[in-house]
């Protein structure tokens, strides 16, 4: 039988992952060892016995064969969490065509070791005779570290290690003694560092007849063992999150662990109470803001079975559930689920493989569903379900338009229309509160001059500077930052001013005209450090801020029954991006920040102003009905070949020289036209990047349509074997996305 060697990945959690060993397979381990196998191999100069993963078989070896180990064993051990997370590894770099190592590297929580917090506690074992004799004696022969300790025990049975050896100042030497005379024990305990703090809180609604016929039939198919996708369309304040809860609580019941996505950190303080509210010590939660020994800590509790609900951003669909019983996914629609380093994966193709590879079940939620959820539903690739009603029959907020171009011609100037003026001072008297957004960040988007209208650009990346009321011009692509100048840089006009409004701008200008309005504002520049997503919304949901300001994030999911009236200053920011889902994403915005109004008891408003009131994704919005956005939308992509009607694999260059990645992007072309059918493929390019230089890079893009997924995979694959083998474009970086969210 002719040998066969296997790449292996050498204790997965603290070794870095940018090396593989290469291992002989024993002829008898053949038929045992496959990719994403445990093994134990010998390793370093003492051929110590560590296990390893399988990540690669092939039948030539990188070195000279008699330079290379044997595999000691293949475990015999279940299916363990490490190999599902290495199947799906391989399967995503497969899947998005990148490396195996960075694809183990997403899924894989690569730590250097954290040093566990403990707490430590003396207690006293012997009876009081005992002690009371220990102290007699100490007392005689001047013991008196003992004494002060026996004293103290005597009064209190355990104490606190530190403050025995800190504040009694007793001896190492001492305690250890003591403890080999069985007179004291000291116990340690691992301190899990906790990101959050609440209260479980046993009382909780009861699901209405919609909720539960829902929840029966999810929970049916899952005790069944018929593990489905299902997208769940339900209308804002429709009680999506306890029919999650729900099923949840079916699949803890079972034996098995849940996962829950959400698109951002923002969301994670309300949606993380609300579970622990539910489900006490047994949910975790991981994000980006925490420290590297919180996301240590949960790590550990999710795979020694602690915590069996994990709830977070895209990371945590990689907790290490052996035994995963359903993945949720809120806000479905959310552009946050994609990736944007490499591997450039959708969380909602990735959970549905983890599924398939644990046997689970997936629920997508949604109020306005992506096109191609919605579009797979409908050919019943998902369950389609459906919640059409508010909690409590509560009406849908009104939502109203007002056209800004009517408003100057009326004379007024500012950012406020007359209607949303008169609606907030209206909400302040009733101390109602209002939810006022915008899609904005910064003081204002740009500077020029109105007299040669000139723009102030950032040199290093070809794109308008952002002024902030620190009086600087930062690019936030560089992080370049220049003062603002007193004259045109162009004509020396002094009519130069920043143009365009951002949170705040809208901070200084509302606080100016409702001087006794207490105001919050919600964006990136405020969100930065640690908590301070949790703060503002904390502060908010008690009642101690009447107007929150914000950028997107205060358009996805929060609950505030106090919320009366929302605010939408500039509807149009979204709608004329250079993306053709700038329609799709425009009525999904506005749908769900006008989700935001009248969750309680009172009726909500919503007023959003516009220049393009006429447009339908707005005019949707203004009606709330996604069905009516979905038909037309989908036309449009049905003549246009978007996707779900196709896919899209973008090729983007970039280069220090400007003329090499432009005469480079053209022979791409060419070479892709000659490997192509143009029957069934579309070249579009190449072209300029929508930013053509960025830290002094040049970009360039093309873009590739098929229908079929496994083509564009192809022709990347064909590009990648060019290069090595010519070395074609070694002298420049080259970036592959699939069905990007954003045009690039």
């Amino acid at each position: 039988m002719a040998k066969r060697y296997a790449d292996i990945i050498i204790d997965i959690l603290h070794q870095d992952l940018d090396k593989t060993f290469q291992y002989i397979i024993p002829e008898m381990l053949q038929d045992k060892i496959a990719i994403g196998t445990s093994v134990e191999v010998p390793f370093g100069k003492g051929n110590k016995l560590i296990k390893g993963f399988v990540i690669n078989i092939s039948n030539k070896p990188q070195i000279d064969p008699s330079k290379l180990k044997e595999i000691h064993k293949s475990s015999n051990e279940k299916v363990n969490i490490e190999s599902q997370l290495i199947q799906l590894a391989l399967w995503m770099s497969n899947q998005y065509s990148s490396t195996i190592i960075s694809a183990l590297k997403t899924v894989l929580p690569i730590h250097q070791k954290i040093k566990h917090k403990e707490e430590k506690r003396i207690h006293l074992v012997i009876d009081d005779t005992k002690c009371k004799e220990l102290i007699e004696s100490a007392k005689k022969k001047n013991h008196v570290a003992i004494l002060r300790l026996m004293e103290t025990l005597k009064e209190k049975s355990n104490l606190d290690y530190t403050y025995v050896t800190k504040n009694l100042k007793i001896p190492l030497a001492t305690l250890k003694k003591l403890e080999l005379n069985q007179i004291i024990e000291i116990i340690s305990k691992e301190n899990y560092r906790k990101p959050h703090n609440f209260n479980k809180n046993q009382s909780y609604t009861q699901p209405t007849i919609f909720q539960q016929k829902i929840i029966d039939e999810v929970v049916s198919d899952y005790y069944s063992e018929k593990f489905k996708t299902y997208l769940l369309h339900g209308v804002t304040g429709s009680g999506k999150t306890e029919v999650y809860m729900r099923i949840i609580e079916e699949v803890l019941n079972s034996g098995r662990q849940a996962i829950v996505l959400i698109p951002e950190i923002s969301l994670t303080h309300q949606t993380v109470k609300r579970f622990y509210e539910r489900f006490g010590e047994k949910v975790g939660v991981i994000h980006s803001k925490l420290s590297q020994g919180e996301r240590y800590d949960q790590y550990v509790q999710a795979k020694n079975g602690a915590i069996q609900i994990m709830v977070g951003p895209r990371s945590a669909l990689f907790a290490p559930f052996e035994n995963l019983g359903i993945i949720i996914i809120d806000e479905e629609h959310e552009t946050t689920y994609k990736s944007d380093t490499t591997p450039k994966y959708h969380s909602k193709e990735v959970a549905i493989k983890r599924a398939e590879i644990s046997n689970a079940s997936v629920v997508l939620g949604s109020a306005t569903p992506s096109m191609e959820s919605y579009t797979e539903a409908l050919e019943g690739n998902y369950k389609l379900l459906e919640l059409k009603e508010r909690i409590d029959n509560r009406p849908l907020p009104t939502v109203s338009i007002v056209d800004m171009r009517e408003e100057l011609i009326q004379g007024n100037k500012s950012m406020l229309s007359e209607s949303l003026r008169s609606s907030i001072l209206d909400r302040l008297n009733k101390k109602e509160q209002i939810i006022l957004f915008i899609n904005r960040r910064g003081y204002s988007r740009f500077v020029s001059c109105r007299e040669c209208g000139f723009v102030i650009k950032c040199d290093h990346c070809d794109v308008a500077f952002t002024y902030h009321n620190n009086g600087k011009l930062i690019c936030h692509y560089c992080g370049k930052n220049i003062s603002m100048p007193s004259t045109c840089p162009s004509c020396k006009s002094k009519y130069i001013k920043q143009f365009g409004t951002g949170t705040q701008k809208v901070e200084e200008y509302i606080q100016k005209e409702f001087p006794r309005a207490r105001i919050l504002r919600m964006d990136t520049d405020t969100t930065s450090k640690k908590d301070s997503y949790e703060q503002i919304l904390t502060k908010f949901g008690d009642g101690r801020a009447d107007i929150l300001i914000g950028t997107q994030m205060v358009a996805k999911g929060h609950d505030f029954p106090n919320v009366t009236l929302v605010g939408v200053l500039a509807a149009d920011l979204s709608l004329y991006m250079n993306d053709y889902r700038s329609s799709e994403r425009t009525f999904s915005l506005l749908t769900q920040v006008a989700g935001r109004a009248g969750r309680g008891a009172i009726k909500g408003d919503v007023i959003i102003q516009t220049y393009s009131p006429e447009h339908f994704s707005i005019q949707n919005a203004r009606m709330q009905d996604y069905n009516n956005f979905y038909n037309e939308e989908i036309s449009y992509r049905r003549i246009m070949n978007y996707p779900p009607f196709t896919n899209i694999m973008v090729i983007l260059l970039i280069s220090e020289d400007e003329n090499l990645v432009i005469k480079t992007s053209y022979e791409l072309v060419n070479l892709i036209k000659n490997m192509l059918d143009s029957t069934n493929c579309d070249i579009i390019g190449p072209t300029p990047a929508s930013i053509s230089k960025m830290n002094n890079l040049f970009r360039q893009v093309i873009y590739i349509k098929a229908e079929e997924y496994n083509r564009l995979l192809e022709i990347k694959k064909k590009i990648e074997i060019i290069n090595v083998e010519n070395n074609k474009y070694n002298n420049m970086a080259m970036q592959f996305d699939f069905n990007p969210l954003f045009s690039y």
